[in-house]
């Protein structure tokens, strides 16, 4: 007896696996004793072959619909209406060992009782950071908007993978939609692109693309087929940039960093400096990465001035709007991105500003060439075979580095189709509203002081609280405003109370980084912010 792609075969007759709960008892006593004269180590397989499931819920489909609907239940009570409730804390914190008690986190020889699995449930959602609160204003995402959740239970429960049509067809279909869409907004009415696992990743296939382009040898021949090679970005670009660069072999000296003005947008006449500058030592000039919403200030570069540079010198100009891309939607604010359609790529992710929940990010391509595919691709035949019995071209999977890859467009187009784009153009207005409303209100409170005007959602500003305000002469001013906002920091997240991300940049000392970006925001919740700033700092 043997074993062969899931059948068991003795002797001539072929009795497959799946099969074997509708024989008889004694066929199966026959079956085991007959193996066992020849190999008697097969027993035990034949025997839990032919036995119940291993776990109590498999084959019962009461039960499964029974836990998961107390789950869907557990979620709803603790992720959703108290998670985005302002009544409610937007975490608990523990130190590290206590939470580790709290979760139980060993995993046991022995599986643990159904009411068990649901305690843990709800202890997983209660010491988690809720991210969908009104007052959670830490990371460039926040928010939970219901159709876009729908969609991501909907891409779990599929639990299917984007990279052929006969596995995924109506996702192929619909992630070329919205990418087509994405580009139309970009200004292109054809091209390429792919939904990435992050915008640095977005950004590393951009730089690869680029590389590849003018150096295909590279990719049978490696580095050996390549000059030193030069690109360059402000420094305000997220940190991806330099660790794509070191991630594909180009190495972070590879990396230029070109000058920003005081508002954090790259310097063109820098620019130019430092492509003549790069030549000069014998490097090869290949992209530019401009960005449109710093990390940090919410920067803007000028994008048609840059577009001339890299026009001028032949090179790939690739935009890192995986912040500020969701401005284009809006018609009053989409001029921020000016010159955003002379790019040869884009990275924008959707999964912030719009609220499309993690993770959400798209590079967008005006290459017609398929040079996403004639880059990345293996042409793996146990996959991508060329003579299926549909057209193969829709067998996007070989266009990426990544063999399974999960669906992201699900949740963009269903809550695109709820709320249109009319819908998430108010979206996007309202957020830059609450952002004024805000400026203006720092403007009024003693003890605040902006960074500078935002440009975007962006608003970067000091509490100084009363023991240091009137002092900005003192030798140690910087150094004990410096502390300020990490204590701060401290005490609302320990109190739950909100949370908000801070920085010190150049030379700047540390400050608060404001993101408004919750869908659900109000006014209410940015008086909120200020309020209990001065709460939490009164006595610093």
């Amino acid at each position: 007896m043997r074993v062969c792609h899931g059948h068991v075969t003795a002797g001539f007759t072929l009795f497959p696996l799946l099969s074997l709960s509708y024989y008889s008892e004694k066929f199966i006593v026959w079956l085991v004793t007959s193996s066992s004269k020849h190999r008697p180590e097969q027993k035990d397989f034949i025997l839990m072959a032919a036995s119940k499931p291993l776990t109590a819920l498999d084959g019962d489909p009461v039960a499964v619909e029974t836990l998961l609907r107390d789950v869907f239940g557990i979620v709803i009570d603790e992720a959703i209406r108290k998670g985005t409730s302002a009544s409610e804390k937007v975490c608990e914190w523990k130190e590290p060992e206590e939470l580790k008690q709290l979760l139980d986190l060993e995993l046991q020889s022995q599986g643990e009782s159904q009411e068990r699995i649901l305690e843990l449930c709800r202890a997983v959602i209660h010491y988690s950071v809720k991210t969908g609160h009104p007052r959670f204003f830490n990371q460039l995402f926040s928010g939970l908007d219901p159709h876009a959740l729908a969609g991501r239970i909907i891409t779990e429960s599929l639990n299917t993978s984007q990279y052929t049509y006969e596995i995924a067809p109506v996702f192929v279909l619909m992630e070329e939609e919205v990418l087509k869409k994405l580009r139309a907004l970009v200004g292109w009415n054809s091209g390429d692109g792919v939904f990435c696992p992050g915008g640095s990743i977005s950004n590393m296939y951009a730089m690869n693309l680029a590389r590849y382009q003018r150096y295909p040898d590279c990719k049978q021949r490696g580095l050996r087929a390549l000059p030193p090679l030069a690109l360059f970005t402000s420094k305000e670009c997220h940190y991806s940039i330099s660790k794509g660069a070191a991630f594909l072999g180009l190495g972070t000296d590879s990396v230029r960093v070109v000058k920003a003005d005081e508002r954090g947008r790259m310097i063109p006449e820098d620019l130019e400096r430092q492509i003549s500058l790069a030549e000069a030592e014998g490097s090869v000039p290949f992209l530019v990465s401009a960005t449109s919403g710093t990390t940090v200030l919410g920067a803007f570069d000028p994008l048609d001035a840059i577009a001339d540079v890299c026009q001028h010198h032949g090179l790939w100009l690739h935009v890192d709007a995986a912040w500020g891309g969701s401005v284009l939607l809006s018609r009053t604010h989409r001029h921020l991105l000016d010159g955003i359609q002379r790019a040869d790529s884009v990275a924008w992710n959707p999964h912030k500003l719009l609220g499309a929940g993690l993770q959400c990010s798209a590079l967008l391509l005006r290459d017609t060439s398929n040079l996403l595919k004639r880059c990345h691709g293996s042409q793996a035949s146990y996959l991508f075979q060329q003579d299926k019995f549909y057209d193969v071209a829709l067998d996007t999977g070989d266009k990426v580095v990544q063999c399974g890859r999960r669906v992201d467009c699900l949740k963009l187009w269903l809550m695109w189709k709820a709320q249109g784009g009319q819908g998430l153009e108010r979206r996007i207005d309202q957020a830059f509203a609450l952002t004024r409303y805000l400026v203006e209100e720092i403007k009024k409170r003693e003890g605040f002081e902006l960074i500078m005007e935002p440009e975007f959602v962006n608003v970067c500003f000091w509490f100084v609280p009363p023991s240091l305000r009137g002092k900005k002469e003192s030798p140690d001013y910087s150094k004990r405003l410096s502390q300020v906002a990490p204590a701060l920091k401290e005490r609302m997240v320990k109190k739950g109370s909100m949370m908000i991300g801070y920085q010190p940049h150049g030379t700047l000392a540390n400050f608060f980084r404001m993101v408004v970006a919750n869908p659900t925001l109000a006014q209410a919740d940015i008086d909120f912010l200020l309020c209990e700033l001065e709460r939490l700092g009164q006595d610093l």
